[in-house]
């Protein structure tokens, strides 16, 4: 369960002009109307995307081993337990329908370049990055010709029964057009859901435009049936006896109805069951659906969240004291205990030949938590989480994105009344995607093991990657929040050697790139590899400061390299030079963010530098319909690599502006 938000008033307005043959939009700050208009001009704002909370660090834990060895084996046949192959794209984003108009931009013309930065940084760092669009607000999407105003989405309160408050949502076409060019511009691929709250009168146009829209350039993955059936009946939008055999009907049901539609030509790319435990896992398995359906299933998935804040919002369950529970979140069991409950299934989704996928999670449901979920604990602990459900082979994690009442958000569009800030707050757990990246890399063939290091110590964990059968990078983390240094850990490193009864591996040197912040409490001094995207209302997308990667000559004469950790911290250690240029030493192509639009907090650009800022010049770009001629789904041109965002640059609002070439 999680909270959703009113509409933004979306104001685009005519600014400035560059030359002559160049417009600029200039747009205001999108957020919800329930943020007080008088906010005073300060980087506080009541919206829990803001929240000021600090919380206690836990103790520095007793007798805390500061110098350990870890041996790896320099191939990885001799490494039992291994996972199956990961992509770099592994951990993406669960973005709530209702908010897709703030964070991904207007229309499919005008887009949030800060968005797309993010995006771009990991598509370079992993090759493409996954993201699945949907939350309790799929169930009540509706698709329309058209919407006042032009908008591409909006809310109606009050047209549910759902205890979660959740507003019945309308959207046009222009919602996959605007997604289309995303991906044309940053390899984004999708998740969207089919709304299954009545099953008596299906919803499949999400299907069949998706499919028109995205589906031939490759860049949609599939489509939840479903969100959460394990709470339709705790939501009041089921029986009270809803169980999972009424699911299994309810999933027959909608793969007869997509077999059935000549306007959906892909027939097996449905998901099932997302739930999130209150049904288990095996109880869906045995009920046969994925043998009755394996003609239309291209994935199974679950959702979960460790904890929750429900009660504070809802007055459900019980009350929650963040400060009681931040060390739950900062150990390495936390991880390793949420996916227990999953290695069964995804051992049976192997065996039934499809991914294994968390389609939606985070911190903790309804919100987050205050003090935890926008710390740099949640950064090590979504690290942490992330590497742990790689290694128990789940094939995806989508970290859930709300609006600005929410604490975890890993990236937030700064709200309509702070008009004097002019770009994006960006979340702590975002820092935990860019590692997990750059640690499996492009190639798709990234392999992963827990190494139990400091002998299973819980608050030192360890993650070897393998790629092509070699040790490519390791993962080492510090959960341990100490100012004084005395909790910084040394790791000696081993490739290979006479212990294992193989021939000496370890490099001359390796290069470190390390994850830091003071204080497992802290909520915007973090930074990666020394870059930071700063604070509240701070970002345009892109890493701030010199990247700074430290070298590391190794001992080859004991076959030894040695890696310390800060207490808190994590590091990125590259085995190879060719697995850091691989991964760790990305040249991102990123989006200009420097336009004169306003008198204060703005720098100029060179022409020159804004006809290239793209990566080609203005003359070569030709512009894609956004248009529904004919069929709905049918407008683009001939080929979606072309987009209709021919250039884009941030104003001094943090929003965007587009241009096009005459």
């Amino acid at each position: 369960m999680r909270l959703f938000l009113p509409s933004p008033l979306v104001l685009v307005i005519l600014s400035s002009l560059v030359n002559a043959s160049v417009t600029v939009y200039h747009q205001v700050p999108l957020a919800d109307s329930s943020v007080t208009t008088t906010a005073a001009s300060a980087n506080h704002t009541s919206a829990p995307a803001y929240d000021s909370t600090v919380l206690t660090p836990p103790p520095v834990p007793a007798g805390l081993t500061t110098q350990f060895g870890i041996q790896l084996s320099s191939s990885s046949a001799a490494v039992q337990g291994l996972s199956i192959p990961q992509k770099g794209s592994f951990m993406g984003f669960s973005i709530e329908f209702t908010v897709v108009n703030q964070i991904f931009g207007v229309n499919a013309t005008y887009l949030q370049v800060p968005f797309l930065n993010l995006m771009a940084l990991l598509r370079k760092r992993g090759g493409e990055v996954h993201i699945r669009v949907g939350g309790n607000t799929q169930e009540t999407a509706v698709l329309v010709d058209s919407l006042p105003g032009g908008v591409m989405v909006a809310k109606e309160r009050g047209s549910t029964d759902d205890v979660t408050a959740t507003p019945k949502l309308f959207y046009t076409a222009e919602v996959f057009y605007t997604m289309a060019n995303i991906s044309a511009l940053v390899n984004t691929k999708w998740f969207l859901g089919i709304p299954l709250n009545d099953t008596s009168n299906l919803r499949l146009g999400i299907a069949e435009v998706g499919e028109a829209v995205l589906s031939g350039p490759g860049y949609l993955l599939g489509f939840q049936v479903g969100n959460e059936p394990d709470l339709y009946a705790a939501h009041g939008v089921r029986p009270s006896t809803y169980s999972p055999s009424d699911y299994f009907g309810d999933f027959g049901i909608v793969a007869a109805a997509v077999n059935n539609d000549g306007k959906i030509p892909v027939k097996n790319n449905l998901v099932a069951p997302s739930i999130t435990g209150e049904w288990t896992p095996e109880s869906v398995w045995d009920t046969g659906l994925v043998g009755s359906y394996s003609s239309s299933l291209g994935a199974l998935a679950v959702e979960h969240y460790p904890s929750d804040n429900c009660y504070a919002l809802y007055g459900i369950g019980s009350p929650v004291v963040p400060q009681d529970v931040f060390q739950n979140f900062l150990n390495h069991t936390s991880g390793i205990n949420i996916i227990a409950p999953y290695l069964n299934s995804t051992s049976y989704a192997q065996a039934s030949g499809l991914p294994f996928i968390m389609m939606e999670t985070n911190s903790a449901s309804c919100g987050g938590l205050p003090g935890i979920s926008d710390t740099f604990g949640a950064t090590l602990w979504a690290l942490d989480y992330g590497l742990q459900m790689a290694y128990g082979n789940f094939s995806g994690a989508m970290m859930h994105v709300g609006g600005q009442d929410v604490y975890y958000n890993p990236f937030t569009p700064p709200p309509t009344n702070q008009s004097s800030y002019h770009q994006w707050t960006i979340g702590s757990v975002f820092y935990s995607t860019i590692v997990v990246a750059e640690a499996f890399g492009p190639s798709g063939n990234a392999q992963i093991i827990d190494l139990q290091a400091n002998t299973d110590n819980m608050f030192t964990p360890a993650y070897a990657i393998y790629e092509n059968g070699a040790p490519v990078r390791l993962v080492l983390l510090n959960y341990v929040s100490d100012p004084s240094g005395a909790s910084d850990y040394t790791a000696t490193i081993s490739i290979g050697g006479s212990a294992i009864g193989q021939s000496n591996a370890t490099p001359a040197q390796i290069q470190v790139k390390y994850l830091v912040a003071p204080s497992v409490s802290e909520k915007y001094n973090i930074t990666w590899a020394g870059q930071t995207f700063g604070g509240t209302f701070q970002s345009d997308g892109r890493l701030m400061g010199s990247e700074s990667v430290q070298t590391i000559n190794c001992d080859q004469s004991s076959n030894t390299c040695q890696v310390t950790v800060p207490a808190p911290g994590a590091a990125l250690v590259f085995l190879s030079s060719n697995a850091y240029a691989e991964s760790g030493n990305p040249s991102t192509q990123t989006f200009s963010t420097t336009m004169v639009t306003k008198t204060a907090n703005t720098v100029k650009i060179d022409p020159s530098v804004l006809a290239t800022s793209n990566g080609m010049s203005g003359s070569t770009w030709e512009l894609g319909s956004t248009s529904k001629e004919g069929n709905i789904g049918t407008g683009l041109r001939d080929s979606l690599s072309v987009v209709s965002v021919v250039g884009a640059a941030v104003l001094s609002t943090g929003i965007l502006c587009t241009w096009f070439w005459s």
